[in-house]
């Protein structure tokens, strides 16, 4: 079926869940963990050795016959097993860096979950950074079809600014490897409301709800949790204007509109240059620019101030230097400047206040900077 399409022409493929293609034989019944009999799948996959025969196999049948471009959606990988994976003849082209999205994963479900840090967020993409560097390129996303929104999810509740979601997207998008924008990511799409259990439709979520009930947890909150953290939040129609339905179907979609789409949509977005659509414009034409393209395809990431609280900032150090940095909270904070010469590439605000060695970040603000040298401090 791959070299079917591969023999077509089609360039790649995203390989989903591929984890789970093998299972250990004969099969067998697992101890139940569950009041309702059954088992966590997780019993079956800590049991499925030797998963890179099959891998190895299938990229020598198919992908490396044509060259073909492959990110793989991986999970329970051993950090010895990432050059099998991504390295220089790995199984993949890439695979999705899913560090972020697991962060206070609660085993007895999503109800009490914590919401995600800016110091959890900073942590999980620099440890990422860190694992795979000198091996091959992860795939960078803040949201997929089985995540809740990205600026829902990452940023602080109610802190859902325009300012707030390009400096999530610019911090993600700057990271060494492949940016993966999801659709409505472009536009900053929200989370939506969800009244009731019935205008959900992933069956994941509801397991999750029927659970919190079986808990003893009251009807609603247990739909305000299913509803923060459903993966429906992704699957909404897309808000192409501010027509019914969003300008997306004449018809009745199968999950209702976000009631946002007046005000969030392709349309109006075109139209305003200080939008978010047209800021991850400004993000691709960076990563093209022959001047700046072979530091931002490949230069090393090197965190900066890690120890600064609410403060994300890394270098990216190939041919130049830049330094991508943002301020994860709603107030101002100072960041003393490696170098006092700089070039200012991207701002996501109008202003820009710099001081001797300091730059006044205001809240949420992101900037990526052109260092004509660099000071070790």
């Amino acid at each position: 079926m791959i070299n079917w399409w591969l023999d077509k022409g089609i360039a790649g493929f995203r390989i989903d869940a591929i984890i789970n293609i093998k299972k250990l034989l004969p099969f067998k019944d697992f101890p139940a963990d569950r009041e309702d009999g059954l088992c966590s799948i997780h019993h079956m996959l800590a049991e499925a050795k030797n998963i890179g025969v099959f891998l190895n196999e299938m990229s020598n049948e198919t992908f490396r016959k044509y060259d073909a471009f492959t990110v793989g959606e991986v999970f329970n990988e051993k950090e010895a097993e990432i050059p099998l994976y991504i390295g220089d003849n790995g199984y993949f082209s890439s695979m999705f860096d899913f560090a972020e999205t697991i962060i206070n994963q609660n085993p007895n479900g999503w109800y009490g979950t914590k919401p995600v840090t800016a110091e959890q967020y900073k942590k999980a993409c620099f440890e990422s950074q860190k694992k795979v560097s000198g091996i091959g390129f992860l795939s960078n996303i803040i949201e997929n079809h089985d995540e809740p929104r990205g600026v829902s999810h990452y940023l602080p509740e109610g802190e859902t600014s325009e300012a707030a979601k390009k400096m999530l997207g610019g911090l993600n998008f700057m990271l060494q490897g492949l940016p993966f924008l999801y659709q409505g990511q472009e536009l900053g799409m929200e989370n939506t409301v969800f009244e009731s259990i019935s205008q959900i439709d992933d069956i994941a979520t509801k397991n999750e709800y029927k659970n919190m009930l079986d808990a003893g947890i009251s009807k609603q909150e247990a739909l305000d949790a299913a509803a923060k953290f459903s993966r429906d939040n992704a699957r909404t129609p897309f808000q192409w204007d501010n027509s019914p339905n969003a300008g997306f179907t004449t018809g009745t979609p199968w999950l209702k509109v976000n009631p946002n789409y007046t005000s969030i949509n392709l349309a109006e977005q075109r139209k305003r240059p200080d939008s978010v659509w047209n800021f991850y414009r400004r993000l691709i034409k960076l990563r093209k620019n022959p001047e700046y393209a072979e530091t931002v395809l490949y230069g090393e990431t090197v965190p900066y101030l890690k120890e600064q609280e609410n403060l994300m900032a890394y270098y990216r150090k190939g041919e130049k230097v830049l330094l991508v940095a943002g301020n994860f909270q709603k107030e101002p904070q100072s960041m003393q400047l490696p170098a006092p010469s700089v070039a200012l590439l991207l701002n996501n605000m109008d202003a820009f206040q710099q001081n001797d060695d300091f730059i006044l970040l205001e809240g949420y603000q992101f900037l990526i900077l052109e260092l004509n040298s660099i000071e070790n401090k």
